[in-house]
């Protein structure tokens, strides 16, 4: 049986950086994943494949709709939805091949199989074989699966989750989206941009519901726009098929809703994974969520294992995932980490994308702040008018006494990176003055960052 000092049962962003860095660190390392390919369900039914269908989307949506007005005369593009698809595998090989070499460059040994503890330093692996390693310290980072509800159940055919619409064989005709969040967001404008018709049924009064109000109105708006229609402050109370039909039943205050389509896609989050774990033989105990419970340095009951990702609290966002596998790793080097969990940004990959950090205003004014508000659109900006792209703001709110920023919420086109700027500043605790004097390329998008920062200190911004 092999010994190792430390193991990492999942290899999606948290378990193979965690592996990295323990490698780098000296660590004889190995990593369990039950799939034949490593990069859990970011890499391979995520975050990548999904980007790549927005791009590809996006890309179409622009020859139909802005190519004629920048003087390039195409006729009517056609849409080849195989290559698209093809497309987007071809990235996922890439990328998991990519981690297929990191591991090798790592001398990380990769175990193929189902992992389940059999005490706290032992782990079965099931694959081809069964086999059995050992390791002084394990770190659990098995990620999470789509969620549903009663009523809702899918049959991966026509009552589908993301992992289905990834890889369908046709395009929609009436793509139904239960859930207003990124999921059914992100893969609705996937579709709606390739012709279909997409409902979206949300249960609270408004989509992006955890972010700030704000973002979620204007998305609301931009997407109407774009024909996607949305039924906010509804419960869904029955999803049935016959054939080719998925009929979804809906109350709002205003009565039922019936709508019918050939397709349902069910994004209402996901739920974490340990099904198959046998976390209780490691005395790993788990939480009324299905969670794993861990202290502030993502400890178990269980001392010498972690969990990271998904599996735990927090939010379920690959890069806090991989910020919490760097985090263990160090901790067992015995280095002293920390993560500031309110600098974890959030973003929507929507068009204008939608990107967040920090306090929200209905935090600030929950938790009883006294803050300022500095917002700017990006129709003002010259970058966003030569690229045709005008919706969407920055705004960034500010201690009304400090002017340390507090939160920075933006909609508008590449907004996922410019998010970045202000997770800088916030961690080194900066104030809207520091953003506002600091100098930006002109002509690019992230002046609307500097003119909200300046309309949050005395309403100075230049170009309003």
């Amino acid at each position: 049986m092999n010994n190792y000092d430390v193991a990492i049962i999942g290899s999606g962003p948290g378990g193979y950086v965690c592996a990295i860095r323990c490698a780098q660190l000296g660590m004889k390392t190995a990593i369990i994943e039950k799939y034949s390919t490593l990069g859990g369900t970011c890499l391979n039914v995520g975050c990548i494949p999904s980007k790549a269908l927005l791009d590809s989307s996006h890309q179409y949506h622009d020859a139909v709709h802005k190519f004629e007005a920048h003087g390039i005369k195409i006729g009517t593009p056609k849409i080849d939805f195989g290559q698209m698809i093809t497309r987007k595998q071809g990235v996922v090989d890439q990328m998991t091949k990519g981690i297929d070499f990191l591991m090798k460059k790592n001398k990380i040994d990769v175990f193929t199989g189902m992992g389940s503890f059999i005490d706290a330093t032992t782990i079965e692996i099931a694959g081809d074989k069964k086999e059995k390693i050992s390791a002084k310290n394990i770190v659990i980072a098995t990620g999470s699966k789509p969620a549903s509800f009663p009523g809702m159940e899918i049959d991966k055919k026509r009552v589908i989750s993301s992992t289905e619409a990834l890889s369908l064989k046709e395009i929609p005709k009436h793509l139904i989206v239960i859930g207003g969040g990124v999921i059914g967001l992100e893969l609705g404008s996937v579709y709606n941009r390739l012709g279909s018709d997409v409902s979206v049924v949300e249960y609270a009064p408004s989509i992006i519901p955890t972010m700030d109000a704000s973002l979620g109105k204007e998305l609301t708006r931009v997407m109407k726009k774009e024909k996607m229609k949305f039924h906010l402050g509804h419960k869904v109370t029955s999803v049935t098929t016959k054939g080719k039909k998925v009929v979804v039943k809906a109350e709002g205050k205003k009565g039922e809703v019936i709508l019918e389509g050939d397709y349902c896609l069910v994004s209402v989050g996901r739920k974490p994974y340990t099904d198959g774990l046998n976390a209780d033989k490691a005395g790993v105990k788990l939480d009324d969520k299905g969670r794993v419970e861990v202290n502030d340095h993502l400890q178990t009951s269980a001392s010498n294992i972690y969990a990271i990702g998904d599996v735990v609290k927090g939010a379920m966002l690959a890069h806090k995932a991989e910020e919490e596998g760097v985090m263990v790793a160090e901790i067992l080097a015995g280095q002293k980490p920390h993560i500031n969990y309110n600098l974890i940004p959030g973003v929507v990959y929507t068009w204008p994308e939608v990107a967040s950090v920090g306090k929200t205003e209905e935090e600030l004014k929950a938790e009883g702040v006294e803050y300022k508000a500095g917002q700017f659109p990006f129709r003002a900006n010259g970058r966003a008018v030569a690229g045709m792209d005008l919706d969407g703001f920055v705004k960034i709110l500010a201690d009304k006494e400090t002017d340390e920023v507090l939160g920075a919420h933006m909609i508008g086109a590449r907004a996922a990176d410019m998010i970045a700027e202000i997770a800088v500043a916030m961690e080194f605790r900066a104030s809207a003055e520091d953003i506002a004097r600091t100098c930006h390329a002109h002509p690019t998008t992230s002046e609307v960052t500097k003119e909200a920062a300046l309309a949050a200190t005395e309403n100075r911004a230049i170009h309003s």
